[in-house]
């Protein structure tokens, strides 16, 4: 379980992430997630991708699908992404 100082990430084989440490999932799709971690915004992206658990009162969230990668971001890159995303 995590608590309120942590954040971690586990990868099993490319197809399951448990993330922990996350206050809210800001979008997701079959092919990218986007959530706001204690770490900052976490950007993962795959193929497939669904969520089989989230849980914000204890921050875990688990994706399965095909994981093809992970990015943080920044506050301020996630708020232009979002608002490109609003006006187009």
């Amino acid at each position: 379980m995590s608590d309120e100082t942590t954040h971690d990430i586990h990868i099993s084989g490319r197809k399951q992430v448990e993330v922990t440490g996350i206050s809210s999932v800001d979008s997701f799709d079959a092919n990218s997630f986007v959530l706001t971690t204690k770490t900052g915004p976490l950007h993962i992206r795959g193929a497939g991708l669904h969520m089989r658990h989230l849980d914000l009162q204890t921050g875990v969230v688990i994706i399965e699908g095909t994981v093809s990668g992970l990015e943080y971001a920044s506050e301020q890159n996630k708020r232009r992404r979002l608002t490109g995303r609003l006006l187009r």
